[in-house]
């Protein structure tokens, strides 16, 4: 028999490791759960990625401070700043150049992110002009309402005996008559003189609640009442850029008393808004007692022309009680002489 090569032997073949997440799936419980945590934490990283996208996360900037700066060279610090500029309102500072930044949202020295916009209120180069409407004819309402909406204010209230109380008769610019015909442009914010009719026996108002209002809702609350603007005095602190958050805390006629049409009324205003609130709470205590004050005298005054028109009515029979019989005398003794 012959002899056969030897033949190397085979080694066994060791068994394979099985990978780990192999293993995992031999437990499923395990498996779902290590699935779970992993696109937790994937979803938390993205949201945390878009978060720092979305919100410039490391990108604050502090907000220069542009007030008393052209507008010109405002837009280019907010630019080197990566902000921008928005202008977002105008008045006109006589006291100031054209074009100078009177006020800014949000202030210098605030932090904020890049791209923030800031809103900035810019002085005009001029005043803007508006035509004057004509008014005469109408109610002094209507006139009033007519004249704030076209940006233009009441300068004074003078009243004239008429017919028609609280009717227009004349506007005037100076001293110059406005007509329908006339085409006049005057600087917005510019008053204008209305002549008003009025009855002697109507020669009164009641004085409206100007505590707790702007300047602006003040006047136009008076003027509605036919009355004129006073003396306009300013707490100190408050200032052309702020004034228009002042408010009044006292006025020199009481709210609900009685006035002659025409008449006066001076303003205090303040930025302070405890002490507007306790004005109020006094001015609406003493305009309740003057209520009271008001409605017991015309309740006095109407007992009173009841008990005149009750002796004049008694007086009043009395009298055609006493003609009747003395015509019903003079009618016995005519007969009497007649068949006499």
């Amino acid at each position: 028999m012959e002899n056969t090569p030897n033949r190397p032997r085979r080694r066994a073949k060791k068994p394979v490791k099985q990978g780990r997440i192999a293993q995992l799936k031999k437990n499923p419980i395990i498996y779902h759960a290590v699935l779970i945590c992993i696109t937790l934490l994937a979803i938390i990283l993205a949201s945390s990625l878009l978060m720092n996208i979305i919100t410039r996360h490391g990108t604050h900037r502090t907000v220069p401070d542009f007030m008393g700066v052209k507008i010109a060279d405002a837009e280019q610090m907010a630019k080197k700043s990566k902000l921008q500029i928005i202008i977002n309102d105008s008045l006109f500072v006589p006291a100031y150049e054209g074009g100078i930044v009177l006020d800014q949202l949000p202030k210098g020295g605030v932090e904020v992110k890049a791209g923030r916009k800031i809103y900035v209120t810019i002085n005009s180069f001029r005043q803007k002009m508006v035509a004057v409407p004509y008014v005469a004819g109408r109610s002094l309402r209507q006139a009033k309402n007519m004249l704030e909406v076209a940006g233009l204010e009441i300068e004074r209230l003078i009243y004239e005996e008429d017919i028609a109380t609280n009717y227009v008769l004349g506007e005037y610019i100076g001293h110059e008559q406005v007509k329908e015909s006339s085409k006049v442009e005057i600087e917005m914010g510019s008053g204008v003189i209305l002549k008003v009719g009025v009855q002697p026996e109507k020669n009164s108002t009641i004085v409206p609640k100007a505590i707790g209002q702007s300047l602006q809702a003040a006047k136009s609350r008076l003027w509605e009442q036919g009355l004129n603007i006073g003396k306009i005095n300013f707490d100190e602190g408050v200032n052309l850029l702020n004034q228009k958050d002042a408010r009044v805390y006292r006025q020199s006629l009481a709210h609900n008393s009685t006035a002659t049409l025409g008449t006066s009324v001076d303003l205090w205003l303040t930025l302070d808004d405890a002490i507007v609130e306790k004005s109020s709470t006094a001015s609406d205590k003493a305009a309740r007692e003057l209520e009271e004050k008001r409605l017991e005298a015309e309740e006095a005054l109407r007992d009173s022309l009841e008990q005149a028109e009750a002796a004049e009515r008694t007086e009043l029979l009395n009298t055609l009680e006493q003609t009747q019989k003395q015509t019903a005398n003079v009618i016995e003794t005519e007969e009497d002489e007649f068949f006499q």
